[in-house]
């Protein structure tokens, strides 16, 4: 299968690109390498994915392009033909939609549209992407189900990812276009992302430093272990939407539609508070935190609690790592990686 993974320097996209080479599939690879958190460890990761594809024998090139550009990304696609498409390619994190919502704009909407095009002309059997949790926003009903609202985001960022899943069924109805939208649940693990929880406290506990501990250690999170993510994503995949021949315009189901495109929450299925997750870190590192106890951040749910019966019912799989054995691995690698 040729398949194009974006965002493939990232955190998720390296891992589901990795997976993808190992199984033996042609994988163009293109991130824009931005500088969002340390480009060297998206180097790293590169390097890892050439070295992958050397040893399984798999066809990989990497393209270091901007998805918002729309003569590139035509030109890619004319070029490169790929009949599937893993979009993860996207401007991260909450705290900084705050900041600066333009890059959401340029890099969660025009890029998605470009992306949306691409596979309307160029024939593209199934598009996956990247949605998340924080589409369900002020929606306190747990576990969060795909056929509640979500429609009242807490954040600029969860706004625009709601928007992409808008955004691809308009294409699988007016175009046929199959799309499948996954709401991921705080995924974590080796190689993750320096800007959250996981990286940021590891780093602090390990150099004496204090930690923030909003909301005081109250709220949950559904901690989502990557590689359980990442074999959602490929088996998701590996099976294009398709139309919904009971589907009701009287009584509209959200997560699927007479066109083929579908909505899956992808998640461990098991809430932890956060401060079991700190001492989940704690027991790995055989160090205590010192705990800065803050009150709740503007735009954070209280809690994310993914049902995943429609997964489990559509691809056969549930993730299921236990809190103590991603944590560990994460923090081997995080040793391993910074010589700490």
């Amino acid at each position: 299968m040729k398949i194009l993974v974006t965002g493939n320097a990232g955190f998720i996209g390296f891992h589901t690109a990795k997976r993808l080479l190992e199984r033996g599939d042609t994988v163009i690879g293109l991130d824009s390498v931005n500088d969002y958190y340390e480009t060297g460890l998206k180097r790293a990761r590169l390097r890892i994915l050439e070295k992958t594809a050397q040893k399984s024998g798999a066809d990989y090139i990497f393209l270091e392009q901007n998805l918002a550009d729309t003569i590139k990304i035509n030109q890619l696609f004319k070029t490169h033909r790929p009949k599937h498409v893993i979009n993860l390619a996207a401007q991260a994190g909450v705290r900084y939609s705050l900041e600066q919502p333009h890059e959401y704009i340029t890099s969660n909407i025009t890029a998605f549209t470009n992306i949306l095009e691409a596979c309307r002309h160029y024939a593209v059997e199934h598009l996956t992407y990247a949605s998340t949790s924080s589409v369900y926003g002020a929606n306190s009903s747990v576990p969060f189900s795909e056929q509640d609202g979500a429609n009242h985001p807490l954040q600029f960022y969860a706004a625009t990812k709601r928007a992409n899943e808008l955004m691809a069924h308009s294409y699988s109805h007016l175009f046929g276009v199959p799309t499948t939208g996954l709401r991921f649940f705080t995924v974590y693990g080796p190689w993750g992302r320096p800007d959250m929880a996981p990286f940021l406290f590891t780093k602090k506990i390990l150099a004496g430093e204090p930690i923030d501990v909003f909301n005081h250690g109250h709220h949950k999170r559904d901690f989502t272990y990557i590689d359980d993510l990442v074999e959602g994503i490929v088996r998701v995949n590996d099976k294009p939407a398709q139309p919904d021949p009971d589907w009701s315009s009287d009584r509209p189901n959200p997560a699927r539609s007479e066109a083929p495109y579908r909505i899956f929450n992808i998640g461990n299925n098991t809430p932890i508070n956060l401060i079991d997750f700190i001492s989940a870190l704690e027991r790995s590192l055989g160090k205590t935190a010192m705990k800065n106890y803050l009150p709740r951040q503007p735009g954070d749910a209280l809690e994310t609690y993914a049902d995943v019966t429609a997964l489990e019912h559509a691809i056969d799989y549930k993730p299921s790592t236990h809190l103590d054995q991603g944590v560990s691995a994460f923090i081997r690698w995080y040793r391993e990686y910074y010589r700490v």
